[in-house]
């Protein structure tokens, strides 16, 4: 049996975290940024982290230390390299047959590696023989890349499971329950496996993004088809909205932007605007910024967001615009570029200094999301004094308080309906707020005066965890 009641009592904790994606070793979506932020918080406030990772390609390491592990047959051969990985900290990192990949998920295309459900499982398998043998107190699994591990141990600690975003599970056949012998019947879903659901119901506490996700998630048409499993767990199912990393996402000391700034002085603002414009090639004639920093899938509405840019010109607004993701997303908002020179900057990719320069130019910030489970754009961006127009879904609306609702608080504006019109409603009401400069730097200190880092939320993992210390399982 791991761990104990008197758990509790000790000044630190110690956790085996698992994460299909930690940035900056390997970063592919939010995952990425918040299981770094919250690891990081930890290891702040006195928690000791197995940090455990899927060994992709050759990090290099500090006081490396290999180690076999102990899997069924068909994941072998697994091991492990625990060390010291600048910027990181400690880390494990664990190598399974195919894990070893130039991208977690998908080829050059953008396809989905074809034998992701071996990948993943292999890695799952990995984790239940670390969760088999560790003294850790608790065990955090996040989204479905780890969730077998629950359905492959024999002993763990109990464990959390963060859902990152309900829309991937990890769907895989049938055959693969052969080689799940504990909880059979959780991971089993009309013939085939699903993992995220499987873990969901065996988990000891499952762990929303934020709050209103954690709602959000339980009613039918919102749970991605798990919504009866979720509504099923009762207080089991808690929602902790995710922080940024404030020494990254900080006006004050980034060496990434034109001039620094702070909420008592937002003269450097400027400076910064005016280097985004230089950035797109425009002209400087007035015409409120409107930034996106973004992955190019239909959940962030960026079909929306192009659609709308032919009311661009009466609005107004001129869009700057980062990200990738899907190919025809991509394409579409390259042709909107070259049809609207001067409304419109995209640039394919992602580029640090880039969204760096787009949260600290910009004087809107655009996200909306058909769903979002937490959003860190809206966070960022009000941390650099960049009102947000956002969906009224998930953490967006646990974190912007609209403007016209509520004056004395505002943060930014809530889009009333996902559409071109909603879209375009939001952006001209939080252009109007702008075009006002004392009701806008209103808007924007209140933004950047709220405590958007990791600590309140790690304070809140730690409470969860040392709850979870007291009631071990076998």
């Amino acid at each position: 049996m791991v761990g104990s009641a008197t758990t509790t009592d000790r000044a630190g904790l110690k956790v085996l975290f698992a994460s299909a994606e930690l940035s900056p070793l390997a970063r592919v979506g939010g995952l990425a940024e918040a299981a770094a932020g919250l690891v990081t918080a930890l290891r702040r406030a006195d928690v000791t982290v197995d940090l455990v990772l899927p060994d992709y390609s050759g990090i290099e390491m500090e006081d490396e230390r290999p180690r076999k592990l102990d899997v069924p047959q068909w994941a072998q051969p697994a091991t492990a390299r625990r060390g010291i990985v600048a910027g990181v900290g400690d880390v494990t990192l664990v190598d399974v047959p195919g894990i070893a990949r130039p991208h977690p998920y998908v080829d050059t295309d953008g396809t989905g590696w074809p034998d992701n459900d071996f990948r993943f499982f292999a890695f799952s398998a990995a984790i239940a023989g670390l969760m088999q043998e560790t003294d850790a107190d608790i065990t955090h699994l996040n989204d479905w890349h780890t969730a077998a591990a629950l359905a492959m141990a024999w002993k763990r600690p109990p464990t959390a499971l963060t859902i990152h975003t309900l829309g991937y599970q990890g769907w895989a056949a049938g055959h693969w329950l052969a080689r799940m012998p504990y909880h059979y019947a959780a991971y089993e879903c009309f013939g085939e496996v699903n993992p995220l659901a499987g873990a969901i119901q065996v988990a000891e506490r499952v762990i929303a993004v934020s709050p209103n996700y954690a709602d959000e998630i339980r009613q039918p048409g919102s749970g991605m088809g798990l919504d009866h499993i979720l509504n099923g767990l009762g207080d089991r199912l808690i929602g902790i909205r995710n922080g940024i990393d404030t020494t990254i996402w900080n006006p004050a000391t980034d060496p990434l932007i034109a001039a620094s700034y702070t909420a008592d002085n937002l003269g450097g603002k400027d400076a910064c605007r005016a280097d985004l414009i230089a950035q797109a090639g425009w002209d400087d004639d007035g015409t409120p910024i409107v930034g996106i920093v973004t992955r190019l899938v239909d959940q962030k509405g960026i079909d929306l967001v192009l659609d709308a840019v032919r009311f661009a010109p009466t609005v107004p607004f001129r869009l700057a615009m980062l990200g990738s993701g899907d190919q025809w997303l991509a394409d579409w908002a390259r042709r909107t570029a070259d049809e609207w020179p001067d409304h419109v900057y995209f640039e394919d990719g992602y580029s640090q200094r880039l969204s760096h320069k787009i949260f600290s130019g910009s004087d809107l910030l655009l996200m909306p999301s058909r769903f979002e489970p937490c959003g860190l754009a809206q966070m960022q961006a009000m941390a650099y004094g960049t009102i947000p127009v956002v969906s009224d879904v998930g953490g967006l609306h646990d974190t912007v308080i609209d403007a016209d609702v509520d004056r004395a608080n505002g943060t930014g504006f809530h889009a009333a309906t996902i559409d071109v019109p909603g879209i375009v409603d939001a952006l001209h009401r939080g252009v109007r707020a702008w075009r006002h400069k004392q009701r806008r730097q209103a808007i924007e200190r209140r933004g950047m005066r709220t405590d958007w880092s990791w600590d309140r939320p790690a304070r809140q993992h730690i409470a969860l965890y040392k709850e979870m210390a007291g009631n071990p399982v076998a």
